[in-house]
């Protein structure tokens, strides 16, 4: 019998079960399976960069440390980035109102990092597995949920536990199994990712125009190419996905004003229907859900994984306190804790990122012009730069220990 069976090994799920491996405030690490179908493989040196990508934040880079996941990250495979350009199609990329944040404003060496996805698991799955935990490499098939423990079906046989943890993204089969139900709102967009050459270098800066049909980011990486994360109203983006690669760079270099000059994709283009969902409980007696199993927001803020970990976080300190007097990690008392503190910070980021796509990105009207030419007011008061410097960075809001 386990402590806890996380489902899926994504980066939250990874990162969950090796904090908790680890053990924390006083608290000897627990006894922890994941249940993961497919391990990634390792990926070769001389590999190009994979166009799925995440950002991480200030917050996200001290709790990969903690998990003891930081060092594993290969360099090529993850970039930090210096600044931030944001600006709206009514301006010039070049122009002065352009909202830049910069790392030296604050005194910090940089405002986060762009890493590789599968590098991100690969490196957290390893420090799982050192930290003592088990990797299942088997699919949740069934779950009985008892007054003392829960028990995880799989092809392999079964698993018994404390407690669960569902990490197994926003289709999660855990939540649907044991009976929490969830809110979905389509946003009509569609994401398409893809790495591009660019004439001019990134200059270790991610940037990001606001369009009438959609938001389009240009994110640096370390070999020098970019990750291109293009949100587009639906049928736009049918459109793009149909072209081939040379017409898809040139409307590419079209939609991003040329602000770097000509593009040539040196990836793959892979796309997604984009959509809202928040889950109306987080947990249940002998279940908890992180990450996408629990939130699903829109990309244009970068902050989906980054909230993913706080939420592995924030539910490891939660349980390792409740380790440390003896009280069981399943206990409805312990899991409610852990409900309440990422909910209410999980939705007042989920409004904010909605507010920007619905007036920045697709907005009309007195109050989306107001919002419009609020990035330039912003840009003009040192004081509002720092706080959403700060914003961005995940230095703000009641943080994880792990995190601060």
């Amino acid at each position: 019998m386990f402590d806890i069976v996380i489902v899926g090994g994504g980066p939250v799920g990874a990162c969950a079960g090796a904090l908790l491996a680890r053990g924390s405030r006083g608290a000897a690490g627990l006894s922890v399976a994941l249940l993961e179908p497919r391990p990634p493989g390792a990926i070769a040196a001389d590999a190009r960069p994979e166009p799925r990508v995440v950002a991480l934040s200030r917050a996200s880079e001290r709790l990969l440390r903690h998990a003891g996941a930081w060092a594993q990250l290969p360099p090529a495979r993850i970039a930090p980035y210096e600044r931030m350009r944001i600006w709206h199609e009514s301006i010039a990329p070049s122009s002065a109102a352009v909202l830049v944040f910069d790392a030296a404003d604050v005194g910090e060496p940089n405002l986060g990092y762009i890493a590789e996805n599968r590098a991100l698991q690969v490196a957290l799955l390893a420090a799982f597995a050192e930290a003592g935990g088990h990797i299942e490499p088997a699919p949740l098939t069934g779950l009985a949920i008892g007054e003392e423990s829960v028990q995880v079906s799989t092809p392999h046989g079964l698993l018994r536990a404390r407690l669960v943890i569902g990490a197994d993204g926003a289709q999660s089969a855990l939540r649907a199994a044991a009976g929490l139900t969830v809110e979905t709102r389509p946003y009509g967009q569609t994401a398409i990712v893809a790495n591009v050459a660019t004439e001019r270098p990134h200059e270790a800066t991610a940037r990001q125009r606001f369009m009438r049909d959609g938001t389009l980011a240009f994110l640096p990486l370390a070999d020098g190419t970019s990750s291109i994360v293009w949100s587009a109203d639906d049928a736009r983006a049918m459109s793009l996905v149909a072209l081939n690669d040379a017409a898809f760079a040139a409307e590419l270099e079209r939609a991003f004003d040329y602000a770097l000059g000509s593009t040539r994709l040196v990836s793959e283009r892979l796309s997604f229907p984009l959509m809202r969902l928040a889950a109306q409980r987080y947990v249940a007696r002998r279940v908890a859900l992180i990450g996408d199993a629990a939130h699903v927001v829109h990309p244009l803020a970068g902050q989906g994984v980054n909230l993913g970990l706080l939420d592995a976080a924030a539910l490891a300190q939660q349980i390792a306190a409740a380790a440390a007097t003896r009280e069981d990690p399943g206990a409805l008392r312990v899991l409610r804790a852990y409900e309440r503190w990422r909910k209410s910070e999980v939705a007042a980021m989920a409004m904010a990122i909605d507010a920007f796509d619905r007036l920045l990105a697709h907005g009309a009207g007195p109050v989306a012009r107001l919002a419009q030419r609020g990035l330039s007011w912003v840009n003009r008061s040192q004081e509002l730069r720092r706080f959403f410097i700060y914003r961005a960075l995940g230095m703000s809001g009641e943080l994880p220990e792990a995190a601060r």
